[in-house]
């Protein structure tokens, strides 16, 4: 359901992508609305599910993660026992840092994050390809993040 949001609405999510650690206060001088309207605002916005959580972005090298992958799936059958069985496989495994059901020559799209390439080609060789329910796997490793908005 889409909602409808004005143009106030609209610069302070803009201001939260960009920084969800703002104060009223900070967020009023951006939109230029009181601290109180800007609060309320906000308020409403997460009540209505549009604002669904604030996220610290972390340095992914600084904690470890030195190797980040693009994995591609693709099922033998679509089937909604099998289905359900790949969602329980990647739920289980931290290196599954987010998982996408899509159109195209894939059925899934993960991102995977790994300390390094025996870490990644573990995963990959260990927790993916022995599992009946998976088909084929393609993997793309991210040489440089060129742009990150979310």
């Amino acid at each position: 359901m889409q909602v409808s949001l004005d143009e106030y609405d609209r610069k302070i999510l803009a201001a939260l992508v960009q920084n969800g650690a703002l104060t009223n206060a900070q967020l009023s001088e951006i939109v230029s609305l009181s601290p109180s309207q800007c609060s309320r605002r906000r308020i409403n916005l997460e009540a209505k599910g549009i604002i669904q959580g604030y996220h610290a972005r972390l340095d992914a090298e600084a904690i470890g993660i030195a190797l980040r992958a693009i994995v591609r799936v693709n099922l033998q059958s679509h089937a909604e026992e099998d289905a359900k069985d790949f969602l329980r496989l990647i739920g289980q495994h931290q290196e599954v840092a987010e998982a996408f059901s899509v159109s195209g020559d894939a059925d899934y799209v993960l991102i995977l994050q790994c300390e390094n390439l025996r870490t990644f080609a573990d995963f990959i060789h260990t927790k993916l390809l022995p599992q009946k329910v998976i088909s084929q796997v393609r993997s793309e490793i991210v040489l440089n993040e060129i742009k990150r908005s979310l």
